[in-house]
């Protein structure tokens, strides 16, 4: 039973978290949009299909050159650590 919590705490953290990013993301591109329509440097349709171009080439950027800020942040953290330690995490969360 207590893997099966464990795993439920897991899936909603990561929908939580997943949600959280793609509402993020209608705030950064409305900031980035919002900038160059406003001040008159651009039209809405052409910030926005700038927007949309950038975002399709930093993927393929990314598949390119490798994505090494995942890359780093993976190599820094202790994984022995981690998993040797999933049952603190729950318990600090509960008892705050």
């Amino acid at each position: 039973m207590a893997a099966f919590s464990m795993v439920l705490l897991v899936l909603i953290i990561v929908i939580i978290a997943l949600f959280f990013d793609f509402t993020n993301g209608f705030h950064d591109s409305a900031n980035s949009i919002a900038t160059v329509v406003s001040t008159k440097v651009l039209s809405p349709k052409q910030a926005v299909l700038l927007a949309a171009f950038f975002n399709f080439i930093a993927i393929l950027v990314g598949f390119t050159f490798g994505f090494t800020v995942a890359a780093t942040v993976s190599k820094i953290i202790e994984h022995d650590y981690i998993t040797a330690n999933l049952d603190i995490v729950p318990t600090s969360c509960w008892e705050g």
